[in-house]
């Protein structure tokens, strides 16, 4: 058996209780998580009970002083770094400093980007820093990009975004997400960016379009209608609506020899992706692929950490992406080019 990377979660919050200890826990025979750190002694308590169903080992740190201990903990070799995007890129520059590698989701990627490159200067012997988007390894996404390769020539690009950020999703009530530029349509819209450039052969070239704030209930913009083209001309829409009453995300695109289209569906319980490829002729296939890309995701950075850096995990693909979604829900003005 190899042997298991020790690593330490810096967050507590949702997305570390349902996502990253679940997840982790499946592939606990490569990874033992030894800390996990919150802000405050209670926040990181309630994440540690969580933990130590799969990780009975993991301890409890937090403030300024838990952060040192994981700092100088030679064990320690690689950071989870979950926290709002207020706060993520200078702890995350903190622990790329102390010589821990770290995956992390960063907001405000071109700031983050030129401190890093700064105090590593390209350096082979620097630590690896993974950005964390899920997307790019959904296998519906993966399997999506090689049929819309024998699509030909792409006629248009469509990505329909209706959400269901409601009272009864636990993130409405995220408060970094109430107080960020962009809000929701930023923290939501970037993954949505990511899974069409995954489908994509180029990149964008410009785009415009226009927001509104419909429901009070939510921080503007809550609604986006954009246009886009591609670098090789093929045009197309995004539209994006924070809190649906009829939730429904899928991306389509059209060439001369037929058009694929990637939904997200339910099928016998699981959450994951339709991909469905219609041909010219009329003929059809699709297959259901469930959500595994956050456990793809971590195995992929483990196995960075030991070896060579994969480009799913690219700072500066995570940047372009997030910039986009940053100049979308900015620009409101008809017509504006970015």
């Amino acid at each position: 058996m190899a042997k298991r990377t020790h690593i330490a979660i810096v967050g507590a919050g949702i997305f570390v209780k349902t996502q990253y200890i679940p997840r982790l826990s499946e592939i606990s025979d490569l990874v033992s998580v030894k800390y996990l750190w919150s802000r405050s002694e209670e926040s990181a308590g309630s994440a540690v009970e969580v933990a130590r169903k799969n990780f009975p080992e993991v301890e409890c740190k937090w403030g300024d002083a838990g952060l040192n201990d994981i700092m100088q903990d030679s064990s320690i070799t690689a950071v989870a770094v979950v926290l709002a995007g207020q706060f993520q890129v200078d702890i995350s520059l903190r622990l790329l400093k102390a010589g821990k590698h770290v995956i992390q989701d960063i907001v405000e990627a071109e700031k983050a980007l030129l401190d890093y490159k700064i105090f590593c200067a390209d350096s082979p012997s620097a630590p690896y820093w993974a950005v964390a988007e899920n997307y790019r390894f959904e296998p519906g996404f993966t399997e999506g990009r090689k049929l819309v390769e024998e699509l030909g020539d792409l006629m248009s690009v469509q990505v329909i975004v209706e959400g269901s950020m409601n009272s009864s999703n636990p993130y409405f009530s995220s408060s970094w997400r109430r107080n960020f530029t962009g809000g929701f349509i930023l923290d939501m819209g970037v993954h949505m960016i990511a899974g069409l450039r995954l489908q994509l052969a180029g990149e964008l070239s410009s785009v415009s379009a226009f927001t509104s704030h419909v429901d009070k209930n939510l921080p503007p913009p809550d609604t986006i209608s954009s246009t886009f083209k591609l670098e090789n001309g093929c045009p197309g829409t995004f539209v994006m609506v924070v809190s649906s009453s009829s939730p429904k995300i899928f991306w389509r695109v059209v060439g001369l020899n037929g058009a694929v289209q990637i939904e997200r569906g339910n099928v016998n319980g699981q959450h994951g992706y339709v991909v469905r490829k219609v041909n010219a002729d009329g003929q059809s296939k699709e297959a259901f692929y469930p959500f595994s890309g956050v456990t793809d995701e971590l195995k992929m950075f483990l196995h960075n950490v030991n070896s060579e850096v994969s480009p799913k995990l690219n700072p500066q693909a995570y940047a372009y992406e997030s910039q986009f979604k940053y100049e979308y829900s900015t620009f409101r003005q008809v017509g504006m080019l970015v």
